[in-house]
């Protein structure tokens, strides 16, 4: 049997080194682009990785990285990217002694950059520096991690489509950071609209700093309106809160409609990236139907010590970013799902799983599910009580005595949950998607067995289970549920 590793097999992780945060992330028709922020030691400057998988998002290669520090540059930060005009505008925080700015390379031709991968750290040749496009004015300083996105023809009739550009940028100190939008006709010439401002209750302190923000755009299935979603992460207490607003975005005032909420409630999720698309790809009717969603899987963002990382110590990696959730509006609440085709690269992996279950969760019951490990303890415990979802690491020696991390639960007729696991990455998706969960947990040997426990008056309605074929299935304990499947469910892997 395959020796079991820590890294992810079916996420985005560095070769080695450490991937620091995500950029930006782009879908050219069936190919998958991921921009990160990677240094290759723990002593090297940050620089941008990049990563391409064709026709799904589970099979990444690593091609040339495209940006590092040059010149007065200490290093080199996360922003955005954005295809236009036939190639691709690398949007990035360029750092020096002095300050923050941001800055603009241009990849012309993006197939060229998977053609060719050399050993050394070389930047890719095709990747041309253009320069800074946002520095101090205006009594504005220390601009950094921008998001651009398409403006509309007009702000009141969004059925008219798009004309130039919108770009949201933090400004000001990391204390104290101010967000600032701005308008540019040719997505290079930036103009100030002013610091974004907020009517309505954003269901924040006002002086809570918000960083790394995200505009993002779906449409409503309830109301059929397309929306704004401000994404945004909160440094509190040397932890990452990453969470969003919904509402309409008018110049530089967002009217809120849903106020903050957060985005995941797992011991690990911050910085979320959405995927743009190139145009002409996605159909005008569908563009805003759903989106895809990356984030990184690391609960302290910037406050994070690498060298406190197994997976550093063992292998030389540290970080992942998380599956691309599959992001919809209903009444003014994000719902996450798995990526498509999630179930069938189980069975094709080394040691990836998943637990899936339909059941009837009132509150005052629980549904237990423990992770089992190759030498038979318990890794982590996932627990869905109706009204309440938890997930439990510390029983874990690798976590011992870390936090629960828990969300709250609206009440319906029937409760889902899925849980996947990759290496070190454990994501759990509840009724529906309404929460998300993701945390990192270090599991000896891999998750070899789900334990599902239905207790006090719950009931598992259908579970099904996906492990490697490589999996000996005679090492496997039997496992039945009452009126489990049904004729029709048929499963690749091991199946329960």
């Amino acid at each position: 049997m395959a020796i079991i590793s820590h890294r992810p097999e079916l996420h985005v992780t560095p070769e080695n080194g450490i991937l620091d945060a995500p950029a930006g992330a782009l879908l050219d028709g069936d190919t998958w682009h991921l921009f990160h922020q990677y240094r290759p030691t723990p002593d090297a400057p940050a620089r941008w990785a990049h990563q391409m998988s064709e026709g799904s998002p589970f099979e990444w290669e690593v091609c040339e990285d495209v940006i590092a520090p040059e010149g007065e540059e200490t290093l080199v930060r996360a922003g955005a990217v954005l295809a236009v005009d036939g190639g691709v505008n690398l949007y990035f925080t360029s750092v020096t002694e002095d300050g923050t700015a941001v800055h603009l390379a241009r990849i012309d031709d993006l197939e060229a950059t998977m053609e060719e991968v050399s050993d050394d750290l070389r930047v890719d040749p095709h990747v041309r520096r253009i320069g800074e496009v946002l520095g101090d004015r205006d009594g504005f300083t220390s601009f950094r991690s921008p998001c651009v996105v398409p403006d509309w023809v007009a702000e009141h009739d969004r059925t008219d489509g798009h004309r130039g550009w919108l770009m949201l940028a933090v400004s000001g100190s990391q204390t104290a950071p101010q967000l600032v939008m701005l308008t540019s006709t040719d997505a290079q010439e930036w103009e100030i609209l002013g610091p974004l401002t907020f009517q309505g209750d954003t269901g924040l302190a006002a002086d809570l700093p918000l960083v790394s923000p995200r505009l993002i755009r779906l449409q409503d299935e309830v109301d059929g309106e397309i929306y704004d979603i401000l994404m945004v992460t909160i440094e509190h207490e040397g932890i990452d809160i990453s969470g969003y607003l919904v509402g309409r975005l008018q110049g530089a005032e967002f009217e809120v409609h849903t106020p903050f909420s957060r985005i995941d409630f797992g011991h690990d999720f911050t910085r979320p990236r959405i995927t743009n698309y190139t145009p002409g790809t996605v159909p005008e009717d569908q563009l805003y139907l759903s989106g895809s969603l990356f984030g990184l899987m690391n609960g302290v963002g910037r406050f994070d010590d690498e060298s406190g990382h197994l997976s550093l110590r063992e292998e030389g990696w540290v970080n992942c970013l998380s599956f691309p959730r599959i992001l919809t509006l209903q009444n003014g609440l994000i719902y996450q799902t798995p990526p498509q085709g999630l179930p069938d690269q189980i069975p094709q992996s080394i040691s990836a799983a998943s637990w899936t279950g339909l059941c009837e969760i009132p509150t005052g019951s629980s549904l237990r599910v423990e992770l089992i490990d190759a030498a038979g303890k318990v890794a982590a415990v996932v627990t869905h009580q109706g009204d309440l979802l938890t997930l439990d690491r510390s029983m874990n020696p690798h976590h011992e005595g870390d936090h629960l991390a828990q969300a709250p639960l609206a009440e319906g007729d029937t409760d889902s949950l899925s849980i996947f696991v990759d290496g070190s990455t454990v994501e759990v998706f509840a009724d529906g998607g309404a929460i998300a969960m993701s945390s990192r947990v270090y599991i000896p040997g891999g998750c070899r067995e789900f334990n599902a426990l239905a207790e006090d008056g719950s009931e598992i309605i259908r579970c099904y289970e996906r492990f490697p074929r490589s999996y000996d299935s005679s090492e496997l304990p039997d496992y039945e549920t009452e009126n489990n499947f049904g004729e029709d469910d048929t499963y690749e892997g091991v199946v329960r």
